[in-house]
């Protein structure tokens, strides 16, 4: 009964670890979109040269 019970739990581990990078992997997609259009989208500053959208 006991090793049922880690191959079970083994189980869920492995399918809650699998869901989380994917859920990782989309939110790491996202930041990557929206620094890329930060990055293409920054507006110039008054020296003409071109400002950060960010403040850090």
């Amino acid at each position: 009964m006991v090793p049922l019970l880690l191959v079970l739990l083994l189980a869920l581990i492995l399918f809650g670890a699998g869901f989380a990078v994917k859920i990782l992997w989309w939110i790491a997609i996202a930041v990557l979109v929206v620094w890329l259009l930060g990055f293409v989208m920054r507006s110039t500053s008054a020296g003409g040269g071109r400002g950060r959208w960010y403040r850090w």
